[in-house]
């Protein structure tokens, strides 16, 4: 009962998941997943709806930079709280590094393998 009187005053401060997604832009079902898999923590209000706070737009934001750039939601559960920092202009810490070396490498793996495979498509074009 607390935590409804909570939201209640401080209205604006915390939002639904459809108010979460119209800001992020990121659909209401892929939201849910976030939170099945650990990437959103939403507090849940007395009738059960979840109350997402004003950081957590940032946050899918970020996920969704992460996910765009090509790493899987498990590895962006294990950089999320780097990319914190590293997206807002702070200095990354060493795991992030490590990650966004790694992908950068699969990416570069992947660029080779579609060079040749271009190549020997164009013998035959």
């Amino acid at each position: 009962m607390l935590q409804s009187d909570i939201c209640v005053r401080v209205k604006g401060l915390f939002m639904q998941i459809g108010a979460l997604s119209q800001r992020t832009g990121v659909s209401i079902r892929m939201l849910r997943h976030y939170e099945t898999v650990g990437l959103l923590s939403p507090a849940r209000t007395a009738s059960g709806y979840r109350s997402f706070a004003a950081d957590d737009v940032a946050t899918v934001r970020r996920i969704a930079v992460l996910s765009e750039a090509g790493l899987t939601l498990s590895a962006i559960r294990g950089l999320l709280p780097c990319a914190r920092g590293a997206l807002t202009g702070e200095p990354p810490c060493p795991a992030f590094r490590a990650g966004v070396r790694a992908k950068i490498a699969d990416i570069d793996a992947k660029m080779k393998a579609l060079s040749e495979s271009r190549s020997i498509l164009s013998e035959w074009a």
